[in-house]
C-alpha cells in the first residue's frame, strides 16, 4: 500500500543526514544525483552505516544483499555475472530497468567495479520510499487501519501503537525480479 504519512521531502532529508553522519561530511554538499563513491567519498563500508541509520530512522529494514546477488541465487550461477566477473547481457538488461535513470551507464561487459559507483543518494531514497510502501492495509497486531507517524519518520499503529511491519529490502527485490521474470522471460 503506497503510504503517505512520511513525504518523499522528508525521506530525501533524512538520506542525506544518513549519509552526512556515516561518512562524516557536511550535508550542505549533498546532491540527490551525487554518487556516494565518486562524489561523496564513501567506502563498502559506509553503506553498512549509512543502512543502519536508515533502518533506525524509518524502521525498516534494508537489503542486505544486491540486486546481482539475488538474480544469481534466483536464475543460477553466471546469470548475472560471467566467469571473468563482468555484467551479462541479461543482468544489464535487469538493471536498467530497476534503475531505469541510469540505464545509459549500466552494460553487457562491464566490470563489477564499476556498479557501486552508481550508488546516488536519490537511489538510496527510492530505494527507502520503496520499503515503506510496503506499509500493510491492516496493523498485524490489532487488524486496525489506522496508520500514524511517530517521532516524523516512524510509522506506527494509531490503535495499539505496535510499529509498522515493512517487507524487507531482500524481499522486495526478489519479489520484484520475480515480476520481472514472469512478465519478461529474460532467464
Amino acid at each position: 500500500m503506497k503510504q503517505n504519512l512520511v513525504a518523499e521531502q522528508r525521506v530525501m532529508e533524512e538520506v542525506k543526514k544518513a549519509i552526512a553522519e556515516g561518512i562524516d561530511i557536511d550535508p550542505a554538499g549533498i546532491k540527490a544525483e551525487s554518487s556516494l563513491m565518486k562524489d561523496l567519498g564513501a567506502e563498502s563500508l559506509d553503506f553498512l552505516d549509512i543502512n543502519y541509520r536508515l533502518e533506525q530512522t524509518f524502521g525498516i529494514k534494508m537489503a542486505r544483499r544486491t540486486v546481482i546477488d539475488h538474480m544469481e541465487e534466483l536464475f543460477g550461477e553466471e546469470s548475472a555475472i560471467d566467469a571473468e566477473g563482468k555484467l551479462t547481457g541479461k543482468a544489464a538488461e535487469v538493471l536498467g530497468m530497476r534503475y531505469d535513470g541510469y540505464s545509459a551507464h549500466i552494460r553487457a561487459g562491464m566490470d563489477m567495479d564499476e556498479l557501486p559507483v552508481m550508488v546516488t543518494v536519490a537511489s538510496i531514497a527510492e530505494g527507502v520510499t520503496s520499503l515503506l510502501d510496503t506499509l500493510p492495509e491492516n496493523c498485524e497486531n490489532c487488524g486496525a487501519k489506522n496508520w500514524a507517524l511517530q517521532e516524523e519518520t516512524l510509522i506506527a499503529c494509531g490503535g495499539c501503537g505496535e510499529p509498522a511491519a515493512f517487507t524487507s529490502g531482500d524481499d522486495l527485490i526478489e519479489e520484484w525480479l520475480k515480476q520481472i521474470q514472469e512478465s519478461k522471460k529474460i532467464f
